[in-house]
C-alpha cells in the first residue's frame, strides 16, 4: 500500500441522530477487555470512548487480547454510536469528570475543540507508519495529534441478483440520467423482484445527508482538501442542482416515510433482508450486513459510485476518524495508551486482527502483506489504488454544520416545509455566521 495517497479528513458515519447520553461513566460493565482475572493493585487502567459500534465486539475482543499480552494494563471500553450522539456524551463525560483517556475526534474543528486536551503522537510507530496525506486534519505545530482509524468509501451499495433479474449492468451506470433510468427500471419491476422500493433512504439521519451525500457534491469546490473547507469563508453549492436531483432520486424512490427512517432499519431491516436495491453507505457496513446474512454480504453485494458531474466513476475516500490520547491523564496512562494504539495497528497480531477482523483498509504502511477481508472494502480499496476517489471534506465545516444547519435544512426539504433554494441559502448563512 505504500505510495498510495489518500484524501484525509471528514466525520464518521456514526456521528447520528439527537439522542444524548448521560452519565458515561467507565464502569466494569462498560469494559470490553475483561479478561476475567482481577487486576493487579498495580495495574495501569486506560478508559477507552469510542464510537464506532459495527466494530464494538471485535475491538473488545482485540482489546482482551492485549490484556493476556500486558497483565499489567486494563482497558475500559465504551461505546456509544449507531443512534445516539457520540459528541454530545462525549462533551458530557468531560463535563462531569469521566474524561476518557482515548478518545475519537473527526477532522479539524473537532481538534480545534479537544486540542488543549490532546497529546503529541509524534512519537509512536503508529505516526510514522501512516500513508501520506492522512495526518493532515490532526497535525498542529508540528505535532501529531491523532491516528487514523481507517480508510473508508461509500458510495450506492446494490443488490447484484435484484439487479441481475431486472437486466439492469452496474458497469453501464455512470452518469444520473443512467441511474435515474435504472431507478425506473427497479420501480416498475419490483414486485416481480421482490422489493419494497429501490432505495431504503434514511432521512432521520441528518449525517446520511449532511455529511455523505453533501459530501459527494461540496469536494470539488474545495479541491477535495478538507484543510480548504476549514479555512473557507463560505460554501457556494456549486453543484447544488445535481445534490437536489440526487436528493430527489432517492427519496421519492425509497420506502416511505424517509424522515423516520433511520440507520439500523436502513441497513439491517430493509438492505440485508433484500427488500430495497440500493442504499447510499460504504464499508463500515459490511460487518452488520454479514451478521444479518454473510452469503449475501460476501456474495452479492457490490458498490456503485455517486454520480457526479465530471467526476464520474469515483468515489469519496478518507480516514472517517481518528484516535486521540487525553494528555491530562497521568503519565503512565499516556504511555500506556500510545503502546496499546501502536500495537494495535504496527503488530503482527494487531495487523491481522484489523484487516481480518475489523474489515478495515488500513491508513498505515506495512499491511502488504495482509488481505483486505471484505469485497466491499476491496472494492474500495481498487478506487483508491487507481486514484478514482473524491475529497472527504466535510469535516471541514463549521462545527455542527453538516447535521444542525444543513441536514436539518434537507429534512425541512424533505417534509415539504422549505424549498431547495432555501435549503442553500440557509446553509450558506449558517456557514458565513460560524466563520465571522
Amino acid at each position: 500500500m505504500k505510495g498510495i495517497k489518500f484524501y484525509s479528513g471528514i466525520a464518521t458515519a456514526l456521528l447520528a441522530s439527537s439522542i444524548a447520553l448521560t452519565g458515561c461513566s467507565f464502569s466494569s460493565g462498560d469494559s470490553g477487555g475483561d479478561s476475567g482475572e482481577e487486576a493487579s493493585g498495580d495495574a495501569v487502567t486506560v478508559d477507552v470512548f469510542q464510537f464506532k459500534v459495527e466494530f464494538k465486539d471485535q475491538f473488545e475482543e482485540l482489546v482482551s487480547m492485549y490484556e493476556e499480552e500486558n497483565p499489567d494494563v486494563n482497558i475500559n471500553v465504551k461505546t456509544v454510536g449507531g443512534g445516539n450522539d457520540y459528541g454530545a456524551s462525549l462533551k458530557t463525560s468531560f463535563s462531569s469528570g469521566e474524561e476518557p483517556d482515548i478518545f475519537n475526534v473527526g477532522g479539524p474543528t473537532d481538534v480545534d475543540e479537544y486540542e488543549k486536551y490532546l497529546a503529541d503522537l509524534s512519537d509512536t510507530d503508529a505516526a510514522g507508519a501512516a500513508l501520506e496525506g492522512t495526518l493532515s486534519s490532526v497535525k498542529r505545530n508540528d505535532q501529531v495529534l491523532g491516528l487514523p482509524f481507517n480508510q473508508e468509501g461509500y458510495g450506492l451499495l446494490y443488490n447484484k441478483k435484484v439487479f441481475e433479474e431486472a437486466g439492469i449492468n452496474p458497469d453501464d451506470i455512470k452518469t444520473m440520467d443512467d441511474l435515474e433510468a435504472a431507478v425506473e427500471t427497479l420501480e416498475s419491476k419490483k414486485d416481480e423482484l421482490g422489493i419494497e422500493a429501490p432505495f431504503a433512504f434514511p432521512a432521520k439521519e441528518k449525517w446520511v445527508m449532511g455529511n455523505h451525500l453533501a459530501n459527494a457534491y461540496l469536494a470539488d469546490e474545495f479541491n477535495h482538501d478538507v484543510m480548504e473547507a476549514y479555512e473557507a469563508e463560505t460554501v457556494e453549492f456549486a453543484m447544488g442542482d445535481q445534490m437536489k436531483q440526487f436528493t430527489d432520486l432517492q427519496n421519492d424512490n425509497s420506502i416511505q416515510p424517509t424522515l423516520s427512517l433511520d440507520y439500523s432499519q436502513q441497513v439491517e431491516e430493509h438492505f440485508s433482508l433484500g427488500n430495497v436495491a440500493m442504499i447510499q453507505q460504504g464499508n463500515w457496513v459490511y460487518n452488520t450486513i454479514a451478521s444479518m446474512d454473510e452469503e449475501f454480504a460476501q456474495n452479492n453485494v457490490g458498490l456503485l459510485p455517486i454520480p457526479v458531474e465530471g467526476y464520474e466513476g469515483s468515489i469519496p475516500v478518507g480516514v472517517p476518524n481518528y484516535w486521540v490520547v487525553n494528555k491530562e491523564s497521568e503519565e503512565e496512562v499516556v504511555q500506556a495508551s500510545k503502546d496499546f494504539l501502536d500495537w494495535m495497528y504496527t503488530s503482527e497480531t494487531g495487523k491481522k486482527f484489523v484487516t481480518e477482523e475489523f474489515k478495515f483498509i488500513p491508513a498505515y504502511e506495512g499491511y502488504e502483506d495482509q488481505e483486505i477481508a471484505d469485497p466491499i472494502s476491496q472494492e474500495i480499496y481498487n478506487y483508491a489504488k487507481e486514484g478514482n476517489t473524491l475529497g472527504w471534506v466535510f469535516l471541514g465545516a463549521p462545527t455542527a454544520w453538516t447535521e444542525d444547519a444543513l441536514g436539518v435544512a434537507m429534512q425541512e426539504y424533505i417534509a415539504g416545509d422549505i424549498t431547495w433554494e432555501e435549503v442553500e441559502q440557509q446553509a450558506t448563512k449558517a456557514w458565513e455566521d460560524a466563520r465571522q
